[in-house]
C-alpha cells in the first residue's frame, strides 16, 4: 500500500517546494508565513509544523509517550536519528507513526520496518536530491509476488464480446502488464502494448486487458472487474519477475471485438481468461511476450495463483466456485 510523503520546506526555498510539487508529494510543511506562497505554486495540501508532534526517542518513557499520542490521534513524527528497535516497539502497538528521513536509504529502512513500515515520511530538505526516488519508492513500488508457469490447455475462438482496454497515465516497459482472469484465484499476466508489429505502433500506456467480466488486481490486495475501472482509479502493474507497482487509469476503451477463451493449468489447478483475438494482445512466457495468435497448446505462460475468493473485491474465506 502506498505511503504518504510530506516534504518539510523549512527554511522555505521556492525551488525546493517546486521540486516537491513536481515529485508528487502529498503535502508540503512550511511555517505559517509561507502557506500562501506554497498555494500560489500549485494545488496541494499545505501543513504547518504545529500539525504534528515531533518526538525525540531517548528511552522507554519516550516510546510510551509516542504510543500514547498516536492512540490519541496525533500525527506523531519520530526524529531522524531514531533507532530501528524503538520504531519496531512503537509500530507493534500503533500504526499512525511518521519518521523524518534525510536520504533514500533512510526512507527504504523506514518503509521496511516490521515488513509494513511507518505510515508516512517527513522528508527533510537534505534529502531533496533523492526526493523523486523516495516518492516512487513509497507511492509506486508494491513489493513482489510469486508468478508461476501455467501450461496452456485450450485456445478457442468464442465469437464477439465487449473487451476493455486500460490506458494508464504511465509509460510501461517490456515485461509489464496486468493480472487478469475469470477467477481472482487464477490470473494471467496480460502484457502491455509495448511491442512493435507491422500493423500498429506500440502504445506503451495500454493494456488490452480482456472481457468486461474479468477480474484484475488493484493495490492493497483488492480486485475489481475490468468494467468497473474508471479514470483516476489505481491499478496494479506487474512485471515478468512479479515486481509490482501502481499505475493510474487515464481512460477506459470498451468495444465489441472477436474474443478467445484461453485455459491453462498449474499443478492440476486450472484457470481461464478471455482476451481479444488479435496479434497485439500478448501473454508473458519464459522468454518474453507471446501474441495470442501464436500461442499453442503446451506453451508456458506466467500466472498468479491466489488462495481465497473475493466479495466486492475483498478476500473472504468462503467456498466460491468460478469457472
Amino acid at each position: 500500500m502506498s505511503k504518504k510523503i510530506f516534504f518539510k520546506a523549512i527554511p522555505f526555498e521556492k525551488k525546493l517546494v517546486t521540486l516537491a510539487l513536481e515529485s508528487g508529494v502529498d503535502a508540503v510543511v512550511v511555517e505559517k508565513k509561507h502557506v500562501e506562497d506554497v498555494r500560489s505554486l500549485g494545488r496541494i495540501e499545505v501543513l504547518e509544523p504545529e500539525d504534528f508532534v515531533f518526538v525525540d526517542i531517548q528511552d522507554k518513557k519516550d516510546e510510551k509517550q509516542a504510543v500514547k499520542l498516536a492512540k490519541e490521534g496525533k500525527q506523531v513524527v519520530l526524529l531522524e536519528h531514531t533507532e530501528i528497535i524503538p520504531i519496531e516497539n512503537i509500530l507493534a502497538q500503533v500504526k499512525n507513526i511518521g519518521k523524518e528521513v534525510s536520504s533514500l536509504s533512510q526512507a527504504q529502512t523506514s518503509l521496511g520496518i516490521l515488513e509494513r513500515g511507518v505510515e508516512f515520511l517527513m522528508v527533510l530538505p537534505t534529502a531533496s536530491r533523492d526526493l523523486k526516488e523516495i516518492v516512487r519508492l513509497a507511492k509506486l513500488n508494491q513489493g513482489k509476488i510469486n508468478l508461476q508457469l501455467a501450461t496452456i490447455k485450450k485456445i478457442e475462438p468464442i465469437g464477439l464480446g465487449h473487451r476493455v482496454c486500460v490506458d494508464t497515465v504511465s509509460l510501461l516497459k517490456t515485461g509489464q502488464g496486468m493480472l487478469v482472469g475469470n477467477s481472482s484465484k487464477f490470473t494471467f499476466l496480460v502484457h502491455a502494448e509495448t511491442e512493435s508489429n507491422p500493423y500498429v505502433s506500440p502504445r506503451p500506456f495500454r493494456i488490452n486487458a480482456g472481457g468486461v467480466h474479468s477480474y484484475t488486481f488493484l493495490p492493497a490486495d483488492k480486485t475489481a472487474y475490468l468494467e468497473e475501472l474508471r479514470p483516476g482509479n489505481e491499478v496494479l502493474i506487474v512485471n515478468e519477475n512479479g515486481e509490482q507497482e501502481i499505475a493510474v487509469v487515464g481512460r477506459i476503451k470498451t468495444e465489441i471485438r472477436p474474443m478467445l477463451l484461453i485455459e491453462a493449468e498449474v499443478d492440476g489447478l486450472s484457470g481461464c481468461v478471455i482476451l481479444q483475438n488479435a496479434e497485439t494482445i500478448r501473454l508473458v512466457g519464459p522468454e518474453g511476450p507471446i501474441s495470442v495468435v501464436n500461442l499453442q497448446v503446451g506453451d508456458k505462460v506466467k500466472a498468479y495463483l491466489d488462495s481465497a475468493g473475493r466479495h466486492f473485491g475483498m478476500k473472504i474465506k468462503e467456498e466460491i466456485i468460478e469457472k
